[in-house]
């Protein structure tokens, strides 16, 4: 389980594809603090460590994980958003996030709003997936609000501060971002549709 919200921005320092798998080899400052068999959220996808090194750790994603996520457009030298997994003691700052990248979105505007930054993203208008105003949304793993919602399209405010310290400050439009929406909103989706059956 985690939080949402960004803890480091690391780099993909190695890609090695093994049949169907991807071993990805991440390095960041806290792997010292890292074990095996430890979930870690890579731009909201939940990875397990399989190895470490003194300067990096590495995990593997199974075709299922890489079909339905941006994993696989992936390249050395890019930068992700990590997460660890959330303390049960701790506050809940964010919004609670499972890791599970339901489908991918699309950035299609960014727009300067005097100190902030509107982003706006659609996303495959077959998808059952809602989101609503004010409510919670996870992209690339940064816990966010929405503004504006759409029937497949929202929209969400950036403030200074997670622009710089996460990996929206790289976005252009037309980039492919990881999109997992509310928990809580996909258990009241799933109820409607048993009961509309």
């Amino acid at each position: 389980m985690f939080t949402g919200i960004v803890e480091e921005i690391a780099i993909i320092k190695n890609i090695v594809k093994e049949k169907e798998n991807i071993h990805l080899t991440v390095g960041c400052s806290f792997v010292n603090e890292l074990k095996v068999d430890q979930s870690v959220l890579h731009n909201g996808i939940c990875l397990t460590v399989v190895a470490l090194t003194e300067e990096t750790f590495t995990v593997t994603a199974i075709k299922e994980t890489i079909d339905v996520t941006t994993l696989g457009q992936w390249t050395v030298g890019q930068e992700i958003n990590l997460e660890r997994g959330m303390l049960a003691n701790a506050r809940l700052d964010g919004h609670i996030v499972q890791g599970h990248v339901d489908l991918v979105g699309r950035c299609v505007s960014i727009e300067d709003a005097d100190g902030s930054t509107y982003y706006g993203f659609e996303y495959d208008p077959k998808a059952t997936h809602i989101t609503i105003s004010k409510g919670s949304i996870t992209i690339d793993g940064t816990s966010l609000t929405v503004v504006d919602s759409g029937i497949n399209t929202f929209s969400v405010a950036i403030i200074p501060y997670t622009k710089e310290h996460t990996i929206f400050k790289h976005y252009r439009l037309g980039d492919c971002v990881n999109l997992e929406f509310d928990v809580i909103g996909k258990y009241v989706e799933k109820l409607l549709q048993v009961r509309n059956v």
